[in-house]
């Protein structure tokens, strides 16, 4: 991918947690400033990410997919930075999953050529726009997903290919009663699929499902949903390949979700007539988090053996810093920052350390807990005699990554030492 237009982009303090007397700044020469977190060389608050943790993330997940023989397409809505996506391509990932038109559109335009559009297009300007793609770049793989008659009949009413333009690549969607999107049993989705290849506007090209939605943390629970849901694929899979409907070279298998992924790697893959291709979709492994993913790991790890017990695991790469603003109770203390900053859908941000006057980090055990964020405020409750003052810094992690990047144009990437290394932008 060519990020030289991102590493040009200029930075100030319009930006949020960017130094308010600092000149403009070029995101490609942040790491020559000399800046430091932990020093108050940025306003706070500021959400970071942590460079050791995100190197060991991507050189993790790349020895995984390497050993169980699948591909990657992360979903790049996790965090719609383009500079953390080609770091993914450069450890191997085949491509980007991306969420909107808006998302691909700049992907592609900064040279991503395999896209997975893990959504319907139903919108006129959506499916024009990605026929233009289409039409317009030549190396360029798009698979969109398709679940319904009323799906294909728009796109060949809206995207029919012109003048020997190839046609639309569409992976038919399986899901579940009372789901979100998805065919809904093997009857829907055989006229679906038939529908697809008699239509030249567009080809079957895969089939694939989310489950990340229906995942519990209880692995007898987990691993019996996960086979619900493979079986529906290969079921589809299978009835289509004996049909001879599908229309691409390979059959591509695909699955979403960053909690159960090591069950989806090893049950997913099929054999069929012609060459078949799994992929991966998961997202959050890059970033990990401090609450909802950590729980899935921790269960991950365990049923996985020894091996898996002994290795380090994926790391928290993402924080966010503060202040202590208030201690206007002895239990309770207030923190400069909020809804506008954090995630907060899945699990309130969990406190995790606390700095004073650049000493050494303590860490903050489970008696401090935030119970409640207000737009700009977080309500941290701490033990009466808690060494914690006004002014103090307290650094927390987070669950579910996706929210906490769309509050932020860009985030800075620390050493250790929370030395500023660099910085990325989102896209949101």
């Amino acid at each position: 991918m060519d990020l030289r237009r991102i590493e040009a982009f200029t930075l100030d303090a319009s930006f949020k947690a960017y130094p308010h007397r600092a000149p403009p700044c070029a995101v490609g020469d942040i790491g020559a400033r000399g800046w430091n977190v932990m020093r108050g060389d940025l306003p706070f608050p500021v959400a970071m990410l942590k460079e050791t943790a995100l190197a060991h993330n991507l050189a993790w997940m790349a020895n995984f997919t390497r050993s169980t023989g699948v591909l990657l397409a992360p979903h790049g809505k996790t965090t719609m930075a383009p500079q953390l996506f080609a770091r993914q391509l450069e450890a191997g990932a085949w491509g980007i999953t991306l969420a909107t038109m808006q998302q691909a559109s700049l992907a592609v335009a900064l040279g991503l050529r395999r896209v997975i559009i893990a959504n319907q297009l139903v919108g006129r300007e959506d499916i024009a726009q990605a026929r233009e793609l289409i039409a317009t770049v030549p190396d360029l793989e798009l698979h969109v997903l398709v679940d319904s008659l009323a799906g294909v009949a728009l796109l060949e009413a809206l995207a029919a290919p012109r003048h020997g333009e190839p046609p639309f690549n569409v992976l038919l969607e399986m899901g579940r009663p009372g789901g979100r999107t998805g065919c809904r049993s093997l009857d829907d989705a055989m006229r679906v699929a038939r529908a697809i290849a008699a239509n030249p506007a567009v080809r079957l090209s895969g089939v694939e499902c989310f489950e990340g939605l229906d995942m519990s943390g209880d692995d007898d629970a987990d691993r019996t949903m996960v086979v619900g849901w493979i079986d529906a694929v290969h079921s589809v899979a299978r009835r289509c390949d004996a049909e001879k409907l599908y229309g691409t070279p390979d059959v591509t298998l695909s699955a979403g979700g960053s909690a159960v992924f090591d069950l989806v790697a090893r049950s997913l893959p099929l054999a069929l007539s012609r060459p078949v291709r799994t992929i991966l979709r998961s997202g959050c492994y890059l970033t990990h988090d401090s609450g909802m993913y950590t729980r899935f790991a921790r269960t991950m790890r365990a049923r996985n053996g020894p091996a898996w017990r002994e290795d380090e695991g994926l790391k928290p790469a993402l924080e966010i810093w503060t202040h202590v603003q208030s201690r206007p109770e002895p239990g309770l203390v207030i923190l400069a920052f909020g809804k506008r900053d954090a995630s907060f859908d899945i699990d309130l941000p969990a406190p995790l350390a606390r700095m004073r006057d650049g000493v050494p980090r303590v860490t903050l055990d489970s008696s401090f807990r935030i119970v409640k964020l207000n737009d700009q405020h977080a309500y941290m409750e701490v033990p009466a005699d808690a060494d914690v003052r006004v002014g103090d810094l307290v650094g927390c992690g987070i669950s579910h990554p996706c929210t906490t990047f769309d509050k932020w144009r860009w985030m800075p990437v620390v050493d250790d030492g929370y030395a500023v290394t660099g910085a990325v932008l989102t896209f949101f």
